[in-house]
């Protein structure tokens, strides 16, 4: 049996890259389009020095791309773009929202919406036939 900090378990690794708060909320709002770090500021009222150690270790795991941009007449900055690894955590981002929206009070907060025709996508359980399989028919095991 695995132990929470089990070293070789996929979650443990994942939690300890994506599991604290800000981080979370960061991604989210890179889903949305934010890049640069006044945008992540103001969206979130995120402390500075908090900000940007969250985009550091984004940055040093693999989920962001950090990139040089230069408004005319200022110094350089960098923007966080995210990379393919930080897009798929959209689906893992969305199903947490999903289940807030259908568990926690209040209103829906966001909806995912297909980008070629604008209708709206949910995440779900899929088989390796592309059928959706309910998630009481669901189990998960070991490997």
């Amino acid at each position: 049996m695995a132990e929470p900090d089990d070293p070789g378990c996929s979650t443990v690794k994942a939690v300890e890259v994506v599991g604290e708060r800000w981080t979370l909320f960061v991604l989210r709002e890179a889903l949305v389009g934010a890049s640069r770090f006044s945008e992540f500021r103001a969206r979130l009222g995120i402390a500075s020095d908090v900000l940007a150690a969250r985009l550091s270790k984004l940055v040093d795991t693999g989920l962001m791309a950090r990139q040089s941009y230069r408004e005319p007449g200022q110094r350089p900055r960098d923007c966080y773009r995210l990379t393919e690894s930080g897009r798929q955590l959209g689906v893992v981002l969305c199903a947490l929202q999903e289940w807030g929206d259908e568990h926690l009070p209040g209103a829906p907060s966001r909806v995912a919406f297909r980008t070629a025709d604008g209708r709206p996508v949910t995440v779900r359980f899929v088989d390796d036939e592309g059928v959706v399989v309910p998630v009481d028919q669901v189990r998960a095991e070991r490997t």
